[in-house]
């Protein structure tokens, strides 16, 4: 596809999406264009293929299987949700100097949905290869299947194997390089599975119980045996009212939970509800730890990549919930 073509298509994607002019908008992507073209010359040159992702979780995957072979960027840094995430003059600059989009899908990335549609060949969903019988049902979500499929290892393994595919389209004379590093990152994460099996286990039967502000951690609890609650529902767009506080309230109270659980990149305002309410009726419940949900931590920290982030959530719902804080 052409700039001049790609421009065109990701501006009437968003002005289909926002109801923006679309002549404003070619106007101003244009000149962005002009400027990130101006700006950066060296990364112009460089033949690797270019590869934008929506989250970087996903660029965390693309560059353990792409490695020094591709060059890599993410839309949504850490802390951001994808859930509410509107794109960027920015944005729109990456999507059309790449060569490939990679997303979640799943409707992850629910205000992107049409953009990344109109891209076409352009852009791809990472979770295709999922059997659908392994996804969690969400009828009532944007989309028919619980996004957050990252919080099961082995569910990502399949995200793995799709990114592989993907690079070697681009560079079919790196497939057998492509595969070859899937398949050693592959077996890492097996580890990290069994990992967080062995460590859940840990937590007291009738203590293991999630409670987190958004419904994010339903594939994390299927997979480790963990019962997960949130207040919200499985995207932080749906408002939480004063039946929900109550309902959890009384859970907590009568199960005994030690410990409930923020989210990075979402609101305190329901868990503080929760923790105010428990705390009016004579208990206390503490404040086990901040989870990542929807992204994971800044870049050149051990939460900014994803086995990283992932240990760190299972420590964290560990220490809280076992006896390791009693």
């Amino acid at each position: 596809m052409s700039n001049r073509n790609h421009t065109h298509t990701l501006s009437s994607g968003f002005c289909n999406a926002t109801g923006f002019t679309c002549h404003l908008l070619i106007s101003i992507l244009l000149l962005a264009t002009a400027l990130v073209s101006c700006n950066n010359e060296e990364s112009d040159d460089d033949p690797r293929p270019f590869i934008v992702t929506t989250t970087n979780l996903i660029r965390d995957a693309v560059e353990n299987v792409g490695g020094d072979d591709v060059r890599t960027t993410s839309i949504m840094g850490p802390g951001v949700d994808p859930h509410v995430y509107r794109a960027t003059p920015r944005d729109f600059q990456q999507m059309e100097r790449s060569d490939l989009v990679l997303y979640n899908g799943l409707f992850l990335e629910g205000r992107l949905s049409e953009i990344l549609d109109r891209l076409g060949d352009q852009s791809r969903a990472v979770t295709g290869s999922i059997p659908r019988n392994r996804l969690i049902e969400a009828s009532d979500y944007g989309g028919t299947y619980d996004p957050h499929v990252w919080f099961d290892a082995q569910l990502w393994m399949y995200v793995i194997d799709d990114v592989s595919q993907a690079l070697s389209t681009l560079l079919p004379e790196k497939s057998e390089t492509f595969a070859e590093r899937a398949e050693s990152y592959k077996r890492e994460l097996e580890e990290l599975h069994l990992y967080a099996t062995q460590r859940i286990q840990q937590i007291p039967e009738e203590r293991r119980i999630l409670i987190t502000a958004h419904d994010a951690f339903q594939y994390f609890g299927r997979a480790y045996h963990i019962e997960v609650r949130g207040l919200q529902g499985l995207s932080t767009a749906t408002e939480f009212g004063i039946q929900d506080v109550s309902r959890m309230v009384s859970l907590i109270i009568e199960r005994g939970i030690p410990a409930i659980f923020i989210e990075t990149g979402v609101s305190t305002r329901a868990i503080d509800s929760v923790i105010a309410g428990v705390r009016e009726r004579g208990y206390t419940v503490q404040m086990g730890g901040s989870l990542y949900s929807d992204s994971m931590g800044a870049r050149g920290t051990p939460e900014g990549t994803y086995a990283g982030m992932f240990r760190h959530n299972v420590e964290t719902i560990v220490r809280a919930l076992s006896e390791e804080l009693q």
